[in-house]
């Protein structure tokens, strides 16, 4: 949520190369119109008036301003720090600015009669649903209301959010739910309703013309728009009145209305410079296909070298205050270690090793982490993971569990193996559907009891001291010194953490101490107290789900999806190297670990039925009673090639794989510069969406084109001759692309820099399986494949007897068809590894695999 100002700019200088010129003379010019005109005075009251928030979400999203050149013609260059209000360059999270009346809010009316009802009644989204009884006369994005607005010439108030978000429910109760703000819209605007996880495309578009203007962004997005959809102004949220010397939602209503009737042309012909501008600065090209020798490893070591510096060596994490789970660092890190530890740098590996192990320690063991129901919340407020902002997404889920099945990988601590499990296992409690489709986030926000008319922040989640007590009788003690459990609560770790006293007397659980120490302190054996530990969280479980649980949005994202069934596939295999005496308690269920696939063949089957056009090879983005108008995106394809990819890898049927390059296929025909290298974000075939960007920041989710690299990589190492090298091209040219940012920013990129690397690898270790695919014997080997943590690394399994699975390998790569030919054995499953042209001798059991794959590459490899 909150960031300090100094943390929004943390990636603003520029570190891409834009092969187009951009008159200078003529951005100077803009400058100047900007400074002062009108809009520029619209500019001046957004900043004044919800700037914290328009600073406040920069980590929350994947648009960063290095995206933009150095002479960007907007008006947050010209502010040094002290040009904003003093609040603003507090180290505090955003919880200290609430006023009293956000303390308590109401997201939707639970009342069962409505006076008002507008046409976001018949949408499917749970976001536009929230708001189809508001006063304010919404429309969905669309033709209609563009149409209205042109026959009307009034601009377009354009309010993008989603539907487990904080301070959309917070502007929802303020403004659009008050009669006198719903008139002044209706008089004035034409308004529209956008669900940024339904329409990410036309959030894309304003939240980087925001961003652009005042160096962050987040949501609520509100902007005002000139009826062909070019951007007039914008913000993030306004309160409705004007207070501390900063205007209102009411009195910017006023404002742009009157500019709109005084000064329409130059409002117009700014928004309209700003999207050329834009669109210029954002469809970056390669004037090269190659990447400079040595840039690979320079990235990453620049990029590890860059993290480390903002590494939490008391706390964990890297980066201060609010701390948000970006896993695509803790990847960066351990691939990196992984990196250095083959090349004999042993101290660097351990170190790099050692900041990634203590930050998901300290993760597990803070109150960001749901010890009752399982899985994270999105960030914590404090530096001590402790206090969190209370919302459950699906993509953390997924690349959390990847990174902790990494961890159990490199360390066989089933510590690791659990925290997996804690995950999966809520995801599956919580978030699946019963035709296996994974749903997409849990609310903050939730009633404190039934038929309350108001929803508080982690009401779900917090507990009394007395509650614990009531629940646990005789185990009490031993619970509420294990989560550091106080009568007066317990967000006091931090003056983060709770400045306003909304958790007074409330408890976020978390472990503050060593567990064997508070065993022995009470002389028990560390796995009764272990169990002990488990059985309580099972009953304040029981007791937690007779609450009134937060908003579940069940819309079903097919990027998302992705992440989570590459998560359940990889936990069906590297779980199995857990030893067969572990035990687990609530709130993990003790499963075979083959249960993890059937969830994720469930989840892609879903994908493949409902969203799947099999004729036009076509995804749609998002499903909820029938699947979205809009079309799938960049993230879409990639995101499922990759978990497609590891749903094969790991043991799935071969239709993942020949779906995955299916889809390759269709992406690089969708998105693909073809001329100028990488990707862009969307197919370009909305007139209504202005900007095709080309994305590269890694941030809560991972970039399309990172992604994109990695499969490409993946898919050369699998087929072979002309199409392997195709595949090997399309990733190097977009890669290309970035190759600035590589070069200057790599912390921006962490896991676009482990791509380049696994591209400028030599030869990957490829391990071929050979052998029935039903036997016990075939899984046991699998796992064995997957033992290990080697990111560099194919596994491909075959049964010769399959002829379906023959003739793909013999059209896709005659040298592993002739292998499996020439290898098989009708009772025993044959293992071969394979690198520099060279492949070991055969081995049949899982041991032996397990040692041949652990042992460090020749000097010469």
């Amino acid at each position: 949520m909150a960031t300090t100002l100094k943390s929004c700019f943390h990636y603003s200088p520029n570190q891409r190369r834009f092969t187009n010129n951009i008159n200078k003379a003529k951005l100077s010019s803009h400058f100047s119109f900007l400074a002062n005109s009108s809009f520029s005075m619209l500019n001046r009251l957004v900043c004044s008036s919800s700037l914290r928030h328009c600073l406040s979400y920069t980590y929350r999203t994947n648009l960063n301003l290095s995206s933009l050149p150095r002479n960007f013609p907007y008006p947050f260059k010209r502010f040094s720090s002290r040009s904003w209000p003093a609040f603003v360059i507090f180290h505090r999270p955003i919880h200290s600015y609430k006023v009293l009346s956000m303390a308590e809010h109401a997201p939707t009316s639970t009342s069962h009669s409505h006076n008002h009802t507008n046409r976001l009644a018949t949408e499917h989204s749970p976001y536009l649903l929230q708001h189809a009884h508001n006063p304010v006369d919404w429309y969905p994005w669309g033709e209609e209301a563009f149409a209205e607005a042109r026959k009307r010439d009034v601009p377009i108030f354009l309010s993008i959010g989603y539907s487990t978000c904080h301070w959309c429910h917070v502007m929802e109760v303020e403004s659009f739910e008050d009669a006198e703000v719903a008139k002044l819209l209706n008089d004035w605007f034409v308004s529209i309703k956008v669900d940024r996880e339904e329409r990410p495309d036309v959030d894309k578009v304003y939240m980087t013309y925001v961003q652009a203007l005042y160096g962050g962004g987040g949501w609520p997005l509100s902007v005002f728009l000139s009826p062909d959809l070019k951007p007039l102004m914008g913000g993030t949220y306004f309160p409705p009145e004007d207070k501390y010397g900063r205007p209102g939602f009411k009195t910017i209503l006023r404002k742009v209305k009157d500019a709109w009737d005084k000064k329409r042309d130059m409002l117009i012909q700014s928004g309209a410079f700003a999207i050329e501008q834009l669109s210029e600065a954002l469809s970056a090209s390669a004037s090269t296909n190659k990447l400079p020798d040595g840039l690979p490893q320079n990235a990453l070591r620049l990029c590890a070298e860059q993290l480390s510096q903002s590494y939490d060596a008391r706390f964990g994490g890297f980066g201060s205050a609010p701390k948000f789970p970006r896993p695509v660092e803790i990847q960066m890190m351990l691939y990196h270690s992984k990196k250095l530890e083959e090349t004999g740098k042993s101290g660097a590996a351990s170190e790099s090793q050692r900041m990634v192990l203590f930050t998901l320690q300290c993760m597990a063991k803070g109150g960001i982490h749901d010890h009752v129901g399982g899985g994270f919340h999105r960030y914590s407020v404090d530096e001590r993971w402790h206090v969190p902002h209370f919302e459950k997404m699906l993509y953390d889920q997924g690349q959390l569990a990847n990174v902790y099945l990494d961890a159990f990988s490199i360390t066989n601590d089933v510590s690791y193996s659990y925290i997996s499990r804690d995950i999966l296992d809520y995801l599956r409690r919580d978030m699946i559907g019963p035709r296996g489709e994974i749903f997409s986030a849990e609310d903050a926000d939730s009633a404190e009891s039934e038929g309350a008319t108001r929803k508080k922040e982690g009401a779900f989640y917090i507990w009394t001291s007395k509650e614990v007590e009531d629940t646990l009788g005789e185990h009490a003690s031993l619970f509420k010194e294990h989560y550091y459990i106080k009568p007066a609560g317990n967000c006091d770790l931090s003056r983060m953490s709770d400045p306003h006293n909304e958790f007074k007397g409330k408890n976020v659980l978390i472990e503050l101490n060593d567990s064997s120490a508070l065993a022995s302190k009470l002389g028990l054996p560390m796995e009764k107290y272990l169990s002990i530990l488990g059985e309580c969280r099972q009953k304040l479980f029981d007791v937690r789900s007779r609450r009134p649980r937060p908003h579940l949005d069940d819309k079903v994202i097919v990027s998302w999806n992705g992440l989570v069934i590459s998560s359940f596939a990889r936990a069906s295999k590297i779980l199995k190297g857990e030893a067969e005496s572990t035990m687990f308690n609530f709130p993990v269920v003790s499963c075979d670990p083959k249960e993890y696939m059937e969830t994720a063949e469930k989840a892609a089957s879903f994908i493949r039925r409902h969203l799947y056009d099999e004729q036009t090879c076509r995804l749609q983005h998002s499903f909820r009673n029938g699947p979205s108008k809009a079309p799938g995106f960049l993230d879409d394809y990639a995101f499922l090639i990759s978990g497609l990819l590891d749903l094969y890898e790991y043991g799935g049927e071969m239709k993942w794989l020949v779906w995955a390059i299916e889809l390759q296929n269709t992406q690089d025909e969708l998105f693909l510069d073809r001329e100028g290298g990488g990707y862009f974000n969307t197919p370009g075939e909305d007139p209504s969406v202005l900007l095709r960007v080309k994305e590269d920041h890694d941030g809560a989710e991972p970039s399309g084109n990172s992604v994109s690299v990695i499969n490409l990589v993946r898919l050369a190492s699998i087929v072979a001759g002309n199409k392997s090298d195709h595949y090997r091209q399309n990733a190097e040219h977009v890669l290309a692309v970035f190759e600035t940012r590589l070069k200057d920013m790599a912390m921006a990129v962490p896991l676009m820099c482990c791509a380049a690397d696994m591209l400028a690898v030599p030869s990957w270790k490829h391990v071929v399986l050979v052998g029935h695919k039903a036997s016990s014997d075939f899984a046991n080997m699998l796992a064995a494949a997957h033992a290990s943590y080697d990111p560099n690394k194919t596994v491909i399994h075959i049964d010769p007897t399959d002829t379906e699975e023959m003739d793909f390998w013999a059209e896709n790569n005659s040298n592993t068809a002739a292998m499996a030919r020439n290898n098989f054995s009708a009772d025993k499953v044959v293992a071969l590894v394979c690198q520099n042209f060279t492949c070991s001798p055969p081995v049949t059991d899982p041991n032996s695999l397990e040692n041949l794959l652990s042992k460090k590459p020749s000097s010469n490899a």
